[in-house]
């Protein structure tokens, strides 16, 4: 009986000194902070990934459609946002063209298709001139030079009196449905030969659809 005694005595002995062994539990602790601190360092990264990917996003800030004696305009700002293949593109002289779309129609409730209105697009026009080496931007029968990119992007971005439908179109007071975007129009691109000295196949750009309701407002006199 004295014996077997004196070996549990020594067994809990031993495990006591090994426990109380420096760095012991350093190991066990350790583990329960890494999977906290991994998760941290994920999400830091998705947020820095996600602030440089709204930092390059393109969108239509604001948009309203007016009464005009001629019919009915429209004005609306968009931020532009060039992808490093397109910026490639205006340098070495490739001319990009995009289409503002718009789209109005009437609600009809829900138990039939909304009445299609009009869906009048605007051109533009986005090239860099190589000799003057000034960016160039056409809207509609308008065309201006200006140093930088940024100034290019912001005229891209400006819609101001946009004759789009004529009068007679709406009805006084009557509620409409419209959206609006911006897109680069691909058809108008160069051949696949031609632009195989850029670099990168990035080929996109659009804004989300900007959706807002409106009332048709009155027309002045005509002209």
């Amino acid at each position: 009986m004295m014996v077997s005694t004196t070996r549990c005595f020594a067994n809990r002995t031993d495990a006591r000194s090994r426990d109380s062994r420096p760095g012991a539990r350093a190991t066990p602790v350790l583990s329960r902070f890494l999977p906290g601190f991994a998760v941290f360092c994920l999400a830091a990264w998705l947020a820095f990934a996600g602030s440089a990917r709204a930092a390059e996003t393109s969108a239509i800030r604001q948009a309203e459609i007016k009464a005009t004696p001629q019919g009915y305009a429209l004005d609306a700002t968009a931020d532009i946002a060039l992808n490093r293949t397109l910026v490639d593109a205006l340098e070495r002289g490739i001319h990009l063209h995009f289409l503002l779309e718009l789209e109005i129609s009437r609600p009809r409730g829900w138990w039939w298709f909304d009445e299609s209105i009009a869906e009048p697009v605007r051109k533009s026009h986005l090239y860099y001139h190589l000799l003057l080496r000034r960016y160039v931007v056409e809207n509609g029968y308008t065309t201006r030079t200006v140093n930088s990119l940024a100034e290019a992007l912001t005229l891209l971005g400006q819609v101001e009196d946009w004759q789009m439908l004529e009068r007679g179109t709406l009805k006084a007071g009557q509620h409409y449905q419209a959206r609006l975007r911006f897109r680069l129009d691909t058809s108008q691109l160069p051949k696949p030969l031609s632009i195989a000295v850029v670099s990168g196949d990035k080929w996109e750009l659009a804004t989300p659809w900007y959706t807002w309701p409106f009332d048709a407002p009155a027309l002045p006199p005509a002209p």
